[in-house]
C-alpha cells in the first residue's frame, strides 16, 4: 500500500462521530444489491436509461465504475462467487438450483467475514439468490420480504402470459410490494441506535420478472418515448452454434410474440423502465436514512447489480450470455474520506471485486484463495492503469473475457468471438476468424481459466441422495 493511500485510509478509519450513537471508530458497511437491472441507469446510459434520479445522485457523491461486470450471468452463480470471492469455474455453482453452502460448507462469506471480525452482519432482501438467503453463519439477521406481487390472473393484454414472465401497472398500495417493505426495514435500522458497527446487506428484487410496479412509475414514460434496441437481423450468421444455442436457451414462443409485435414490445420495455424506477425510490428511502442518520460519515456504500438483461439486443428477452447486455452492471462505491464524489473510472472490473475490496478498507483478513482484486488503488485514483480484464462464465466451460476494448469468447466445445467495443458496441461483427486478431485473442486468452470446476450438485440431487439413504 502506497504511504498517500494509508494515511486516507487512517484518517478514514479514525473517523469519530462525536455523537451519542457513534458506535465505533470503525467504518459501517451498507451494502445495496438489485436484482435482474441492466445498465439502463442514467449515470450509465443516454437513450436507453430509465429514470433513476436517487442513483444517479449517488453516483454524484461516489465513484461511479463503467465498466463492472458479472462473474455470471445468473442470480445464484453471480451472488455466491460475489459473496464468497470465488469464481464459478473454481466452485462449480454455474445454475439457480445449486446449493453453494451445502457444497461448500467451510467457506467464508463476505457477511461472515465481518460477522467473525464483531460486526453486527444485517441481511434484508434478496443478498444471497432465493432460498439460499437465510445463510447461517452470514448473518447476524436475516429478514426476506418475499417477490410481493405476483396476481394469479395475466396482466399484460395481448399477450400469452404465463407464470412469472408478464408486465404491467398494479393497482395496489406500496405496501404490497417487498421491496417497499424491505427499504423500510432498512430505514428503521438505520434510524435505530447500534452498539457495534454494522454490515447492512440490503438487497432489491425488481426489475427482476414479473415486470410490475404501481402505475406511478408507468406514468413517468410516453409511449412515444419507448426507445426500441438496435436488432441486426443477420445477427446470428457470425456466430458460433454454441453461441446460438445458448441465446436460444429458454427462449420459447413467447418472446418470437414479443419480438414480431412492436405494442407489446414496447409495453415490455416500458414496464422494464418503471420497475428500475420503482427500485430507484426504494434506493433513495434507503439512502437518505443514511445520510440523516449518525453514521453517514462513517459508512462505506456500495451500489451493484448482480447481471444484466437482454431487452430484445442480440435477439434475446433474459439473461444467460456472455453478450455485453447480460454481463454489464452498475457499480458505485462511496467511502468517506477517500474517494472524490463524481469520480468515474473507465477501467474494467470485476463483481469479485467487492470482498477483497471491503476487506481492505475496513482493514479485515480477508482468505487468500480470493480471486478478485482489490480496488483501492482505483478508488485513490480511478485513472491508474489496470490492466485486468473481467471474467465471465455462464454454465460450464463457457467464457467471456472483457477487457476496455475487446470481448473475447470461448465455448466449451472452442468455438470463439470477439468483438472490438471500439468500433462495434452492438457486438454485431464476430472477429474471431479475422487474422488480424490472433494477437489479441492470444493475450486475453490467457486469463481464461486453467480448469473449469464440475457443476456441483443441484437441489434434485441432494434429494435423490436423500431418499436412496
Amino acid at each position: 500500500m502506497s504511504i498517500s493511500r494509508l494515511i486516507i485510509l487512517t484518517a478514514f478509519i479514525g473517523v469519530s462521530f462525536g455523537s451519542l450513537h457513534a458506535q465505533t471508530e470503525r467504518p459501517n458497511v451498507l451494502f445495496i444489491a438489485v436484482d435482474d437491472m441492466n445498465d439502463w441507469v442514467g449515470s450509465l446510459e443516454d437513450d436507453e436509461a430509465a429514470l433513476t434520479p436517487h442513483m444517479d445522485s449517488f453516483a454524484e457523491t461516489a465513484e461511479l465504475f463503467t465498466r463492472a461486470y458479472c462473474s455470471s450471468p445468473a442470480c445464484n452463480p453471480s451472488r455466491a462467487s460475489l459473496l464468497t470471492g470465488l469464481g464459478p469455474s473454481t466452485t462449480g455453482i454455474y445454475l439457480n438450483d445449486q446449493p453453494w453452502r451445502r457444497h461448500m460448507p467451510d467457506v467464508v462469506t463476505l457477511p461472515q467475514l465481518f460477522r467473525e471480525n464483531d460486526y453486527r452482519s444485517i441481511g434484508l432482501g434478496k443478498i444471497y439468490h432465493n432460498r439460499y438467503n437465510g445463510d447461517k453463519k452470514s448473518w447476524d439477521r436475516y429478514r426476506s420480504f418475499g417477490h410481493g406481487i405476483w396476481p394469479e390472473d395475466p396482466v399484460e393484454q395481448g399477450y400469452p402470459a404465463k407464470g412469472q414472465f408478464d408486465w404491467g401497472p398494479i393497482d395496489v398500495p406500496d405496501e404490497e410490494f417487498g421491496d417497499y417493505n424491505c427499504s423500510i426495514a432498512a430505514k428503521e435500522f438505520l434510524t435505530t441506535p447500534q452498539q457495534e458497527p454494522f454490515f447492512l446487506a440490503v438487497g432489491f428484487i425488481r426489475p427482476h420478472l414479473p415486470f410490475f410496479a404501481p402505475q406511478r412509475f408507468f406514468d413517468q414514460y410516453a409511449d412515444e418515448d419507448v426507445v426500441f434496441p438496435e436488432v441486426l437481423e443477420s445477427d446470428f450468421d457470425d456466430i458460433p452454434p454454441a453461441g446460438v444455442a445458448m441465446a436460444k436457451k429458454y427462449r420459447g414462443r413467447r418472446f418470437d410474440i414479443i419480438e414480431n409485435n412492436e405494442e407489446v414490445m414496447r409495453r415490455m420495455l416500458k414496464a422494464y423502465r418503471a420497475c428500475i424506477s420503482f427500485t430507484d425510490e426504494q434506493v433513495g428511502r434507503v439512502l437518505d436514512a443514511l445520510e440523516n442518520s449518525p453514521y453517514a460519515e462513517n459508512t462505506i456504500v456500495v451500489l451493484w447489480s448482480d447481471h444484466g438483461f437482454h431487452l430484445g439486443e442480440k435477439h434475446r428477452i433474459s439473461k444467460y450470455t456472455l453478450w455485453e447486455e447480460s454481463n454489464r452492471v452498475l457499480l458505485a462505491f462511496r467511502v468517506p474520506g477517500l474517494t472524490e464524489p463524481g469520480t468515474v473510472s473507465h477501467r474494467t472490473v470485476s463483481l469479485l471485486d467487492l470482498y477483497p475490496t471491503l476487506a481492505e478498507l475496513c482493514g479485515l483478513e480477508a482468505p487468500e484463495n480470493l480471486e478478485g482484486r482489490s480496488l483501492v488503488p482505483l478508488l485513490e485514483d480511478p485513472n491508474l492503469t489496470w490492466p485486468y480484464p473481467a471474467l465471465t462464465t455462464n454454465f460450464e466451460g463457457n467464457h467471456a473475457i472483457r477487457s476496455e476494448r475487446y470481448r473475447y469468447i470461448r465455448y466449451q466445445d472452442g468455438s470463439e468471438e470477439l468483438y472490438d467495443h471500439e468500433t462495434d458496441p452492438n457486438e454485431w461483427t464476430n472477429l474471431s476468424q479475422n487474422p488480424q486478431y490472433t494477437e489479441v485473442i492470444e493475450n486475453l486468452s490467457q486469463f481464461l481459466p486453467q480448469t473449469d470446476a464440475p457443476s456441483a450438485p443441484r437441489e434434485e440431487d441432494y434429494k435423490k441422495a436423500k431418499q436412496s439413504n
